[in-house]
């Protein structure tokens, strides 16, 4: 009897998660955050398909926000816990409270000679990938940002934010001509989507716009790749190396959109991160050492399936929206006598000239178009910054089992450097 018991013993904690865990040690990382997502997006968007999104598959848990100062987040503070596993103050780019650097994931991962990449449709020196590679008391020191991010040396650098490279005598917001710099590091400067899928070096600088690039909504009447572009395109780069790799992919502009109330943009932006997590999900099952996760580092907007006192919401109807309210009104401005047409024009809704007039008279004109749009459509908004619910979590490949249940934002540091077999503390 005692050697059933021993053996019972035994095999419970062979096959226990935690152990399973050990085992499946993983060889590549991809961590994609869709900014501003949480289940109302996902909810929302699924109706917007019209069916089941690639990430529901994958859906394994959700995960807590707050920051050490607040139960409502930023994006410095939430990427923060997830790049570093420690929680720390709004506005603190991978510091902690008292101010004291600590050390990211992705800086870890090169300790263990792994190759990196940081993908982005905001400027790459925006705060969440920020908090992967430089460490700043606050997240608006943009051009503080980008020479840490230089030194780092990371493989793959592409989003937006060429302004932050540029001196300032040539009308940048830089000290120094770091694209100069970036070029004397081994870097192929690449500027537009062709250049990009015709590089064929493994390091690569691509800065496709000045500041954030364009929302996918309006990405057709530019020259840039798309997001799920520039994770192919990284992959491709980063695969080649023996050590494996760490790659960080956000989905920028859905946190953009939530914050201009703009449903459309939103959905679209989710659409392209939904492609990108395509590209990442087909790579993982043909390596079979890449665990893909997916989590959002806060809710933006408190946006809502249903609202205004209806049982009903519409958000399918958003494919009839072809712009965002941003440029609408920038339409609008000059040639306000005709803005019921232009809006009719661009979202094939209806407004009265009551309610044209209003939107004239807000404040946030463009704001108050979004708003006056999602409330046709029955769908809500309670803030124009961001909100603290959970949010959730998917995940794919080997441990995935360590992001299942209710998790805390920094469990996705300490999981995936627990996974990669790579240390967070500082030596």
């Amino acid at each position: 009897m005692r050697k059933i018991i021993a053996l019972c013993i035994m095999l419970c904690y062979f096959y226990t998660p935690h152990v399973q865990a050990e085992q499946s040690r993983v060889k590549n990382v991809i961590l994609m955050i869709p900014d501003g997502f949480s289940t109302a997006y996902a909810t929302n968007y699924r109706w917007y398909k019209g069916r089941n999104t690639v990430m529901d598959a994958f859906l394994v848990g959700m995960a807590r926000t707050y920051s050490a100062s607040s139960k409502v987040t930023d994006s410095a503070a939430a990427g923060t816990a997830m790049a570093t596993g420690v929680k720390t103050t709004n506005g603190m780019i991978s510091m902690s409270p008292d101010g004291k650097k600590l050390k990211t994931i992705l800086e870890a991962a090169k300790e263990e000679k792994k190759a990196t990449g940081l993908v982005v449709t905001a400027t790459i020196t925006h705060a969440t990938p920020a908090v992967f590679a430089a460490h700043v008391p606050s997240r608006w020191k943009e051009e503080d940002i980008a020479p840490q991010m230089l030194q780092q040396q990371i493989d793959v650098l592409l989003g937006g934010g060429l302004a932050y490279f540029i001196p300032k005598k040539e009308g940048g917001e830089s000290q120094t001509d770091l694209i100069d710099e970036a070029k004397k590091k081994g870097y192929t400067f690449v500027r537009n989507k062709h250049q990009l899928l015709a590089a064929q070096e493994e390091k690569v600088l691509g800065l496709f716009a000045e500041k954030d690039m364009a929302p996918e909504l309006e990405r057709d009447n530019t020259i840039e790749p798309s997001l799920a572009e520039m994770t192919s395109a990284a992959l491709t780069k980063l695969s080649k190396h023996p050590q494996g790799f760490f790659l960080m992919v956000e989905g920028s502009q859905i946190d953009k959109a939530g914050h201009h109330h703009d449903a459309a943009w939103a959905m679209k932006d989710i659409e392209a991160f939904e492609d990108a997590v395509e590209k990442a999900i087909e790579f993982a099952k043909q390596d079979g050492e890449t665990l893909v996760v997916v989590v959002g580092d806060h809710d933006t907007g408190g946006f809502s399936v249903g609202g205004y006192g209806k049982y009903e919401a519409n958000p399918q109807l958003l494919h009839t929206v072809k712009k965002t309210g941003h440029s609408m009104m920038k339409e609008i401005e000059r040639d306000e006598n005709h803005a019921k047409e232009i809006i009719k024009h661009y979202t094939n809704i209806s407004f009265s000239k009551k309610e044209v007039d209003a939107i004239l008279r807000a404040e946030k004109e463009d704001i108050a178009l979004n708003t006056a749009i999602s409330k046709k459509l029955l769908l809500g908004w309670t803030s124009t910054v961001h909100t603290g619910v959970d949010v959730p979590v998917y995940a794919y490949g080997p441990g995935r089992e360590l992001f299942r249940g209710l998790i805390q934002n920094t469990d996705v540091a300490l999981h995936l450097a627990k996974l990669m077999g790579v240390s967070l503390q500082k030596t």
